[in-house]
């Protein structure tokens, strides 16, 4: 099974070396902003002359927002606009002009319908203190080193990693991997370098194979497994603002940029910011870390894993709790889910996104007409269970698969039954707000255009 996965690994660069990456960086930056400048002329231009009633036929010519395109015109222009062009790789303009012409796309996708989500706006230009250095390496000589603890990349060289690539270089020895491209970027004060590569990974099955676990993801618990286990929320955030507050206050008590008058930034307030984008950094880590172990450890030990179709873009309009969803990665245990079970020779299975899973009695199906998100406890009036809400809700995720269609990594959405209107509660077009971590809305179903169905969860 051939899969493309990416290696990243910490780099320790010289002040040489590092000169030559934001070089390359600030490279990008020109040809993105030069080619854009081109394209929003031209448009305006077209647009200009459209107005004075010139035909289309004698219209300036457009600009192609396709990457070759951009790079023809880039080429042309290169030697009056960049003539340092030949001290840097060509990469680093292909890198800028790649992200403006997925931009374009994007943008041209989102208007016409064909791209869903949010709206994309038209793009904009790359600032030199706002934008991430990072560049692209496609060609030439990517390679890493015998020892394994150096990389060789174009024009940049050789470059000293933190930590060993054994692990990719033990693929690529063995001619199980083939390294497509490398990206060289800066993140949280530090230098990484992410390898794109095409692995040959061997088939693996789940140590359990037969086995199913829903997965209710939350606050209180980060996850419930239906098999009654617990996983705590470590909540790395909240324990990382005392020092962030401390590392902010000392920020805002340094000079630090102001582009009204063309004030720089001192020293200090660049040491200052430095040290509040370390603990930013330290926190994304960490959270990473720890769901990486828990959606492995999920996709290697159960055939079939159920979770949630949660609306998590709405659930963050929730102003009480939307750091404490940001900080738990909802959305990132599910994308991580998803590929991780394919791996490991299971599936997963996405539950409608308006099953009633904290409503039903996972003992009778009873399904409660109203629940408040402050019952924690479920109780269930037909029967008389007497359950954790939050385990309730993974047992009846689990009895889903039974009755759910299709098969591999991810499963047809559904359910056998949806929703009965009496569980609904009809409110004004706003986000709803249930299960603590779980909001959203759903479209009219009769009534006015201005109701809508909001899950009581």
């Amino acid at each position: 099974m051939k899969v493309i996965q990416a290696y990243r690994f910490a780099l320790d660069l010289n002040p040489g070396q590092e000169r030559a990456v934001l070089a390359h960086a600030g490279a990008a930056r020109v040809a993105h902003n030069w080619a854009l400048a081109r394209v929003k002329a031209v448009m305006g231009q077209r647009a200009a002359e459209r107005s004075y009633g010139v035909a289309d036929a004698g219209l300036t010519p457009a600009v192609g927002w396709s990457l070759p395109a951009l790079r023809r015109v880039w080429n042309a222009a290169k030697p009056d606009v960049a003539p340092w062009w030949s001290e840097v790789s060509k990469e680093a303009f292909n890198t800028g002009l790649d992200a403006l012409a997925r931009g374009l796309r994007n943008w041209a996708d989102s208007r016409s319908g064909k791209r869903a989500g949010r709206p994309v706006g038209f793009p904009r230009f790359a600032s030199r203190r706002r934008t991430t250095p990072s560049v692209r390496f496609t060609t030439g000589a990517i390679r890493v080193e015998p020892d394994r603890k150096h990389v060789v990349l174009p024009r940049l060289g050789r470059l000293k990693l933190h930590e060993s690539a054994r692990k990719l270089a033990r693929r690529v020895e063995a001619g199980t991997a083939r390294i497509m491209s490398a990206t060289v970027r800066r993140d949280g004060g530090r230098w990484h370098v992410a390898f794109t590569v095409e692995v040959e990974r061997a088939e693996r099955s789940p140590a359990r194979p037969g086995s199913v676990v829903g997965v209710d993801v939350g606050i209180r618990h980060l996850a419930v497994l239906s098999t009654g286990e617990l996983v705590d929320n470590p909540r790395h955030l909240v324990a990382a603002r005392g020092r962030m507050r401390a590392f902010g206050r000392a920020l805002s008590r340094r000079q630090g940029p102001d582009r009204r008058t063309g004030q720089r930034a001192s020293k200090r307030w660049e040491r200052a910011a430095a040290r509040l984008g370390r603990a930013h950094a330290r926190v994304a880590h960490l959270r990473r870390d720890g769901l990486h172990k828990l959606t492995t450890r999920l996709a290697r030990e159960h055939g079939t894993v159920v979770v949630e179709d949660l609306n998590v873009a709405g659930m963050l309009r929730n102003r009480r709790l939307s750091r404490h969803i940001a900080d738990a990665g909802f959305a990132e245990i599910r994308r991580q889910l998803g590929y991780k079970t394919s791996w490991n020779g299971g599936r997963l299975v996405v539950a409608d996104r308006w099953y009633p899973s904290s409503k039903t009695c996972s003992a009778c199906g009873a399904v409660k007409t109203k629940l408040a998100l402050s019952e924690r406890i479920y109780t269930c009036t037909a029967c008389g269970l007497v359950l954790d809400r939050d385990l309730n809700a993974a047992r009846n995720l689990a009895a889903l698969v039974t009755a759910t269609a299709g098969s591999g990594p991810v499963a047809g959405r559904g359910a056998d039954r949806k929703t009965p209107l009496a569980g609904l509660v009809a409110v004004k077009r706003q986000p709803g707000t249930t299960q603590a971590g779980k909001t959203g809305t759903v479209p009219p179903q009769g009534g006015t255009t201005n109701q809508m169905l909001t899950r009581a969860h």
